[in-house]
């Protein structure tokens, strides 16, 4: 299969109509509570005050998706990137790293050059490492799934 282009945009919580929200969340729920067996409130109030990364297919499929967490909100003086997910199908064209260059150009225009912190899965270290995270402090349980906080520092 060749690989579509996919079209990503960012919007704040305020833009999101009802069917992009209802993407999104269908998004996260089939990867972060049904394929990785994770029973947690994916719904912690804090999209309210992010920007939302939407990578869509061209048949309008959500393919990708992140959130940009302001400064603060999860970490005192870092913005943040969580709830990152590619859909299932989507995963074997690479569109992960295009999602991560996505969330830091984005970062970049609504932030400047701000630090990074992240909560990452352990196994995707290296992933991350990609685009300047390095580790900070030691491995962790979160939800069940072992994570540790990365900071990309500019």
């Amino acid at each position: 299969m060749k690989r579509p282009a996919l079209r990503f945009q960012c919007l704040p919580f305020d833009l999101l109509d009802a069917g992009r929200l209802y993407q999104i969340m269908t998004l996260r729920q089939e990867v972060f509570v049904v394929e990785q067996a994770c029973a947690y409130l994916d719904a912690d109030g804090k999209d309210l005050l992010c920007h939302h990364i939407l990578g869509y297919h061209p048949d309008g499929r959500l393919w990708a998706y992140a959130r940009i967490i302001p400064p603060g909100l999860s970490y005192e003086g870092y913005v943040s990137i969580g709830r990152v997910v590619t859909a299932r199908e989507a995963r074997r064209f690479g569109y992960g790293r295009e999602l991560m260059a996505e969330s830091v150009a984005y970062i970049e225009s609504l932030y400047g050059k701000a630090p990074v912190k992240i909560s990452a899965q352990a196994y995707l270290i290296g992933f991350y490492a990609s685009f300047g995270f390095k580790t900070e402090g030691e491995e962790y349980l979160e939800d069940g799934i072992p994570h540790i906080a990365m900071v990309r520092r500019v």
